[in-house]
């Protein structure tokens, strides 16, 4: 039986979430904080993210940049980052107080207990297959991390001409590859009417960024015998159109990597898919926190490591001996509303004299909508009693971008009541 070693934190991802955890756990004197990656290299998807838009407008960076600089705060802090290492399971029979993982990395197996886990395993894009595209299954087809990975990490040569599925900022991403690989976008194609990122003016025209952008059309069938040589698209109106192509990039289907959450018994919320959390970020299992886009695919970077900075601040009370609170009451969304975090709140922490936006309270909710909503405004109901209403702005609101509901009306929650619902209207 292998033998099992003890820290005090273990942060499963060395992404954002990650990599931000553990730099405030170290920085903070939580003890041993160990950082398990299964990839060659930290930085999570930023690594391979080659444009800018990361970091801050003071500092602005690169992904690569910024997988540098959360990797050097977390190293500089006293974390341990061993990469090439891959979480297998959850052990039974766990040392008393402690959550054990089943781990291989390049010493062979290991055992590891520990006080607190953090999981920010993030997200991934669901592939061609989870995705019901028939066809045969040439080389060429891609998600949008393959694709930047062969790109921008190994240089591998991807074709000259390629079509891209999505009409959102991770698919103009993809775009940009395409090009810095020396190959020609055939299309964007897109199942929405219209374009989800960009200027109003970019989402409803046939050309976006010069690239013809094809709306209300799906992709059908993939061609091809050992490379692809098109796909088979069709419009709304039915007609169907073979576009000639040796690449094409699905993007943007994420959801969250939650297989080890799932072996953990954690409970899924049914809207994210992710691991329900408190707005401190407790999971359903003690000791075991989670952060990032393993929550809610897909935010970004900054979101993500956010979460995990604030992950670590619960982390450090839970080490110093807090409670862990009580699964406590489910917070959910009605449609259009997509999914919401955090999504549940503990009965016996809901202080009802603090009601306003001062409240020493968790960080806002993210939400997302499917579908524009013009001038949204959101209610917060408790068995069909409004607790609080907020509205959000003068324009509309959008898919591809994320809704934020502050925590004010917690203290109106009742700690009997059942579940509390958010909706828009």
């Amino acid at each position: 039986m292998t033998a099992v070693r003890q820290v005090d934190v273990l942060v499963v991802g060395a992404g954002p979430a990650g990599l931000a955890a553990a730099a405030r756990l170290a920085a903070a004197g939580a003890g041993r904080v160990e950082v398990l990656e299964r990839e060659a290299r930290p930085g999570g998807a930023p690594r391979h993210c080659a444009h800018g838009g990361f970091g801050t407008w003071t500092r602005p960076l690169t992904g690569p940049g910024y997988a540098r600089l959360l990797t050097a705060a977390a190293e500089r802090a006293g974390a341990v980052i061993r990469t090439r290492t891959t979480v297998l399971d959850w052990g039974v029979g766990a040392v008393s107080g402690a959550n054990v993982l089943l781990t291989v990395g390049p010493g062979g197996p290991e055992a590891l207990a520990a006080r607190a886990v953090v999981l920010a395993t993030g997200a991934r894009e669901r592939p061609r297959a989870a995705r019901l595209v028939p066809g045969t299954r040439p080389a060429g087809v891609y998600t949008t991390g393959e694709f930047q990975r062969a790109v921008h990490l190994f240089g591998q040569h991807i074709g000259t001409r390629a079509v891209v599925v999505g009409a959102q900022d991770v698919s103009y991403a993809a775009a940009r590859t395409v090009r810095t690989a020396g190959a020609e976008v055939v299309a964007l194609v897109t199942e929405h009417p219209r374009a989800r990122t960009g200027p109003a003016r970019a989402r409803s025209a046939r050309l976006v960024r010069g690239i013809p952008l094809l709306t209300d059309t799906t992709v059908t069938e993939l061609l091809g015998h050992g490379r692809l040589s098109g796909v088979r698209v069709r419009h709304r109106d039915g007609r169907t159109t073979v576009l000639p192509c040796d690449t094409v990039v699905f993007t943007g289907d994420f959801v969250p990597d939650h297989e080890l959450a799932r072996r953990g018994a954690l409970y899924l919320d049914p809207g994210t898919r992710g691991p329900a959390v408190h707005p401190a970020l407790h999971t359903t299992r003690p000791g075991v926190f989670a952060a990032g886009n393993l929550l809610h695919a897909v935010e970004p970077a900054g979101t993500a490591a956010r979460e995990g900075a604030g992950a670590a601040g619960a982390v450090l009370d839970h080490l110093a001996g807090a409670p862990w609170p009580r699964p406590g009451i489910p917070v959910t969304v009605e449609p259009p509303l997509r999914r919401i975090t955090p999504n549940l709140l503990d009965p016996d922490h809901l202080d009802p004299d603090c009601l306003g936006p001062g409240c020493p309270d968790a960080p806002s909710h993210l939400l997302r909508t499917d579908t524009p909503l013009p001038r949204p405004v959101l209610y917060v109901r408790q068995d069909g009693r409004l607790l609080h209403r907020a509205r959000l702005g003068p324009g509309t609101a959008q898919p591809y971008r994320t809704l934020r509901l502050d925590t004010s009306w917690h203290g109106r929650v009742d700690p009997a009541g059942g579940e509390v619902r958010v909706s828009a209207g």
